[in-house]
């Protein structure tokens, strides 16, 4: 393994990544990195967030459907935590 730079670690467990090896790496502000380690050191590699949704489209069109229906109104709490229980 080649060593190009070095840096070192802050009281708050960060590191300056050196500008050489930011350019190899096209890394640009607000890049994302990830770290593995191996037998020889810690790997940092270039890597891109996505975004997964929690729902599939059939669920979020309910969960639309729910959020855009009126409601029924309760005259008392006893009512609501009686339909709640119920569901």
């Amino acid at each position: 393994m080649t060593i190009l730079k070095t840096a070192k670690i802050t009281s708050k467990g960060q590191v300056t990544i050196p500008s050489r090896v930011r350019k190899l790496l096209h890394l640009e502000d607000g890049s994302c990195v990830g770290f593995g380690i191996t037998k020889s050191g810690i790997l940092l590699v270039p890597c891109k967030l996505a975004a997964v949704s929690p729902y599939t489209p059939g669920e979020w069109a309910k969960i639309e459907n729910i959020a855009s229906a009126k409601g029924k109104i309760y005259k008392t709490s006893k009512e609501a935590k009686r339909h709640i229980e119920a569901l």
